[in-house]
């Protein structure tokens, strides 16, 4: 091992390990920069669509102007909920408290005035009345100061029952004073729910709570009680582990929480996101009564004047009502985001694993690569947080596996500058003539692997030839033009090759031997391979016109492929080697090329490349052999191309008289054969013509379907 791998190794150990100390015992040092970084998620993210189902009446600017200053005669509000009601919603959310008497109620100011008149009308009684008869949920606030005060509390018609609540542990959020409707309206309603929202210390909005302790009894939020109220259910049940709380169930409906049952809330986008109707459309009763029937409805202000505006991770200016659709979106399409209690060890674990691919990476990869394959792990890194996160719901931390791997990153530049440069020049020196070029650069990609040493490696091997090179020799006449031609051929089908991620080993004449899956590992190599001889085909024939228009021998060639396990490495003599492949499946690789004579085929494959192709391409069965000097029958095919309708009708015909054929009934088999043959007299059928009327003369006792070579 040598000391740049040492240097790296041991520095990178030792910012692993400091970073999950900080992590452990020092995480709010960076958690500010944390919660920034998922901000900037949400903003790559964009605007999802929100709930149809969720409607905001807004006591928006225009309300204002038209109905006057807030707060308004609570008739006002009384006739908005009548006509949600007449409308037939669902249920209905007051983002809103009336905490004081309407002081213009004319019973209040006649009663003030000392003016005695029968049933003066009372607007507090009226709102009351219209949230009674209406299916809305009433809002109010806690308070949260340091004195604890003991007050009214809430009537909540549904009980909270405390699962697993470790001894002395209480992670609700206590409040010490609250705010309620008066009297007379907080009674009126079925039930309601708080609306506090509570900012980070950078002031955004990311969690709200769904639960709040007061006087030792568990209250709702808003949200989660027009959920409660909306499902009909009567007992909600709050799921503890010993680092706090889990989640909350509400009927067959489970929300993941944090520890204080708080809910983060997966923003659907910038403000408006939601259908906001104007709260004077709806006092004034111009508005689509189907859009509103059987929906989920909240009532609060976006209007700046009355200061119900929060800032989230999209926007500075949002109103707070969107805050909770947002909640009872989540919560209704379960579309959560939470940290669950194991996100820790994931943390850690992502620190690991992060820290150490760069290390690997920063001690094994050329000074060159390190900026983009440090790039591939950060880029990877994010979108691995960004799945989690939007796809999984689940939040992990950020800040300290990036803080991992840019000082991994720094420290490894520091050191490869003065390793990397002498490194590589010292291979090139000592490999140079040994291995071709694309294996030098392979080594000087893993400068310390085993990269050269011979091993066992399943390949796809390539194998081609010119047919009759002999006789274009003999026409073509002087050596000098035919080298000129071979050139022109071997260019093309060499470029191929290296297109499709292919390694040359060698030429033999006029033959090309190349293989797949080494020294690189090569991900569907079969079909590379195959893609590859498709291709080559395809440019012959282009060149083949070019030859042809020049009077010169056109080119016919054979291409075999096969996929097994060889022995690849360098090998040779002491002074001079190389690294290639060897092996069994090598040989009969070569034999498939071979068989293209036989067949009057372009392409043959073995079903060891066959079974494991992941693309679609026009292929055949062409037989089932056994070649020369080998015992094991091979079953083999022929690549016609990529998918072409146009033959599929012939291939389907073809099969069936293959199929005939191997059942041993070759007078039909024959018939088909004669048939394909008519249309197209290619020497494949005519070949199974005359093996169906031999067998037809001399019926075999047992019939195996194979055909032996005699000859390579």
């Amino acid at each position: 091992m040598n000391k740049k791998t040492i240097y790296n190794l041991l520095l990178s150990v030792a910012i692993i390990l400091t970073s999950i100390w900080f992590y452990i015992y020092k995480y709010e040092t960076l958690q500010y920069f944390d919660k920034k970084f998922v901000d900037v998620m949400f903003k790559i993210r964009g605007e999802k669509k929100a709930s149809d189902d969720i409607l905001i009446v807004d006591i928006d600017e225009r309300s204002l102007k038209e109905l006057g200053q807030w707060p308004w005669q609570r008739y006002k509000m009384a006739k908005i909920l009548e006509n949600l009601t007449k409308a037939e919603v669902g249920i209905i959310g007051l983002d809103i408290v009336f905490a004081e008497p309407d002081n213009s109620s004319p019973l209040k100011v006649l009663k003030e005035l000392g003016i005695k008149t029968k049933n003066p009308p009372d607007f507090d009684k009226i709102l009351a009345l219209a949230i009674g008869s209406s299916p809305t949920i009433a809002g109010y606030v806690f308070g949260f100061d340091k004195v604890f005060t003991s007050g009214t509390t809430p009537q909540i018609p549904a009980i909270f029952i405390e699962k697993n609540l470790p001894q002395n542990g209480n992670f609700l959020l206590e409040a010490s004073s609250i705010t309620l409707n008066i009297p007379i309206i907080q009674d009126s309603a079925y039930s309601s729910g708080f609306f506090n929202t509570f900012p980070d210390n950078d002031g955004i909005v990311r969690s709200v709570p769904l639960l709040i302790k007061y006087n030792d009894e568990v209250f709702p939020s808003l949200s989660l009680e027009m959920i409660r109220a909306a499902l009909g259910v009567s007992k909600v049940f709050i799921n503890y582990s010993q680092t706090g709380i889990e989640s909350i169930n509400i009927g067959d409906l489970t929300i993941p929480t944090d520890r204080h049952g708080r809910l983060f809330v997966n923003y659907k986008g910038k403000s408006k996101s939601f259908s906001y109707l104007s709260a004077v459309d709806i006092y004034n009763n111009n508005f689509d009564k189907d859009l509103v029937k059987g929906k989920i409805i909240l009532v609060g202000t976006s209007a700046l004047g009355l200061l119900d505006l929060r800032a989230t991770p999209f926007e500075s200016t949002f109103a707070g009502v969107e805050v909770h659709a947002n909640a009872i979106d989540n919560i209704i399409n379960k579309d959560f985001i939470y940290r669950p209690d194991w996100a820790e060890a994931v943390d850690i674990f992502v620190i690991i694993v992060s820290g150490a691919i760069l290390a690997i990476i920063f001690t094994f990869a050329p000074a060159l690569f390190l900026a983009l394959f440090s790039f591939l792990v950060f880029g990877i890194f994010f979108l691995f947080i960004y799945y989690m996160l939007f796809y999984e719901g689940i939040i992990l931390n950020t800040i300290f596996p990036l803080v991992t791997m840019v000082t991994l990153f720094a420290t490894s530049m520091i050191i490869n500058y003065f390793f990397e440069t002498k490194q590589k020049e010292l291979i090139k020196d000592k490999f140079s003539k040994k291995v071709s070029p694309a294996v030098v650069e392979d080594l000087l990609k893993h400068a310390s692997s085993n990269t050269l040493e011979i091993r066992e490696k399943e390949i796809t091997i390539f194998f081609s030839d010119i047919r009759g090179f002999t006789s274009i020799s003999e026409k073509i006449g002087s050596p000098k033009k035919l080298i000129e031609l071979l050139n022109r051929y071997m260019t093309p089908m060499v470029e191929v090759i290296i297109k499709y991620h292919g390694t040359i080993d060698k030429f033999i004449g006029d033959a090309i031997m190349a293989y797949w899956n080494a020294p690189n590992d090569l991900k569907n190599h079969q079909d590379n391979a195959i893609m590859c001889a498709i291709d080559q085909i395809k440019r012959l024939k282009k060149l083949n016109v070019q030859l042809q228009n020049e009077k010169l021998p056109i080119i016919n060639i054979g291409i075999g492929i096969h996929t097994g396990i060889a022995t690849v490495g360098e090998m040779g003599s002491e002074g001079r080697s190389d690294y290639t492949v060897i092996g069994d499946n090598v040989n009969l690789a070569s034999r498939l090329e071979g068989l293209n004579k036989y067949y009057g085929s372009h392409i043959i494959i073995s079903e060891h490349t066959y079974k494991d192709l992941k693309n679609e391409y026009a292929i055949r069965e062409l037989d089932t052999v056994r070649v020369k000097g080998k015992e094991h029958p091979v079953k083999i095919y022929e690549v016609l191309g990529s998918v072409d309708s146009r033959i599929d009708k012939e291939i389907k015909l073809y099969n069936a008289a293959l199929g005939l054929y191997k059942n041993s009934d070759f007078v039909e088999a024959k018939k088909l054969f004669v048939k394909l043959y008519e249309s197209d007299n290619l020497k494949l059928y005519d070949i199974y013509i005359k093996r169906c009327a031999e067998l037809i003369k001399n019926p075999p006792k047992k019939f195996e379907g194979i055909y032996e070579f005699t000859t390579k």
